[in-house]
């Protein structure tokens, strides 16, 4: 195992809800021009979960399992920095109080974090309910690379992921390689270090010379070029492995998200295509 200074990571209780879906009677206008009603943001899907293909879906930007935020917007801001991906979370009112979940994803601008739950936690689930994550990764780094960071990784995602140690390099198992030059909303963005940004799906060839109609939610990607240490931002050489979490969009900039785990600016990550990288094979 690559060593880390996870043994020194504090583990804090952070809180959100089960928050509401949104979405908004103007609709949303489409890259092509169409005007369309269809479930955005929020809420409890019942039928879409890790693993799942993440296009296709009549929806935009759809979030999988459990979309929750905290109400007061300076907590939820430490809730959606804090919470890490594969940190576990416990329902804590409700029908469902005790059940046990993992986070999956910290979705940008709507600022939720997206929770898996099994199917029978689910349907016991109301809006409202209180979640608790016992929040712990931000900070935690590769002792033996300091020009690789890590951004949003629990200790227990890193200890499944697959990866190896090759003469300075990290040899990383990913389902998709992404050219930077398709990445799209987020893009400016200040941090990685709490929400996503997006892979544009609007060119043909691209989606098919990469196979980025096969994405499904809680797939680890590359992305080639991408230097998200502080921000994204275009950088050649530079590499970032992330995770999607959430699904396509037909907004003009928008597509299925992706929340940085790893990245580098220098040619220290080298991805190679492992099918069973996503996090339904890891937690489930």
């Amino acid at each position: 195992m690559i060593k880390t200074n996870k043994d020194k990571l504090p583990v804090v209780s952070v809180a959100g809800v089960v928050w509401h879906s949104k979405g908004g009677a103007a609709g949303r206008l489409s890259a092509n021009g169409d005007h369309i009603w269809v479930q955005g943001t929020g809420g409890i899907t019942y039928n879409v979960k890790i693993g799942d293909p993440c296009i296709g879906w009549v929806a935009d930007h759809l979030e999988p399992g459990v979309s929750t935020r905290h109400k007061e917007d300076d907590h939820n801001q430490a809730y959606t920095v804090l919470s890490c991906i594969g940190n576990e979370a416990t329902v804590r009112s409700g029908d469902a109080k005790g059940e046990k979940g993992i986070v999956t994803g910290k979705h940008g601008g709507c600022n939720h974090v997206m929770i898996y739950f099994p199917k029978d936690t689910l349907e016991k689930l109301d809006i409202d309910d209180k979640i608790t994550v016992k929040a712990t990764g931000q900070g935690m780094a590769f002792t033996e690379y300091p020009d690789i960071k890590l951004r949003n990784t629990s200790p227990a995602l890193l200890e499944k992921m697959n990866i190896k140690e090759d003469e300075g390099i990290l040899k990383i198992g990913v389902s998709k390689i992404v050219p930077a030059d398709i990445m799209g909303s987020g893009l400016g963005a200040s941090s990685a270090a709490h929400g996503d940004y997006d892979i544009t799906m609007f060119d043909q060839v691209m989606i098919d010379k990469y196979g980025l109609d096969e994405l499904r939610f809680g797939d680890i990607v590359a992305i080639q070029n991408a230097d998200n240490r502080y921000g994204y931002s275009y950088r050649t050489g530079a590499c970032s492995i992330g995770v999607i979490i959430h699904g396509n969009s037909v907004v003009a900039g928008h597509g299925p998200g992706v929340t940085t785990l790893i990245t580098s600016h220098l040619p220290l990550i080298e991805p190679f295509i492992d099918k069973d990288a996503n996090l339904a094979t890891y937690f489930l």
